[in-house]
């Protein structure tokens, strides 16, 4: 095992007014779904006031979420997939076809890395964290 899951984590800067209609974010995250060859169980999406649209696509293999600040032209998304028959990139490039970005940002993290792996990237043990900040608390530092 390599690792269970890839998260890609997508900022879009300059998004044409597509990120502030509520059906067409539908639209772009289911077709951004079968583009990543995943299984759509459930979607959400919702429209805030005065503007803004948030979604959350559950897929058998983990999820698709997306954010919008039409103010700013900002789309924050998140793919996140389990198993090795999914293809997150192909959603991004749907998305991006849809809101059409000036800017694109993306961040890959690769999930379930075992911690006694040489392959783990090196990433924060907010275990060891936590337990400074539960003893700083106590007065027993």
């Amino acid at each position: 095992m390599e690792h269970l899951g890839k998260h890609l984590i997508i900022e879009f800067w300059g998004c044409n007014d597509g990120i502030n209609d509520a059906d067409l974010m539908r639209t772009a995250m289911i077709e951004a779904v079968h583009a990543a060859h995943a299984t759509l169980l459930d979607i959400n999406v919702h429209t805030f006031s005065p503007h803004g649209v948030t979604g959350v696509a559950v897929l058998s293999e983990s999820h698709l979420s997306v954010h919008s600040w039409p103010e700013y032209g900002y789309l924050a998304a998140d793919v996140f997939t389990c198993g090795e028959t999914t293809d997150p990139p192909a959603a991004v490039e749907v998305l991006r076809q849809y809101f059409q970005p000036s800017v694109v940002e993306l961040q890959n993290i690769q999930r379930g890395i075992d911690p006694e792996t040489s392959k783990r990237p090196k990433r924060r043990n907010w275990t060891q964290q936590i337990h400074e900040m539960e003893s700083i608390t106590a007065g027993t530092n």
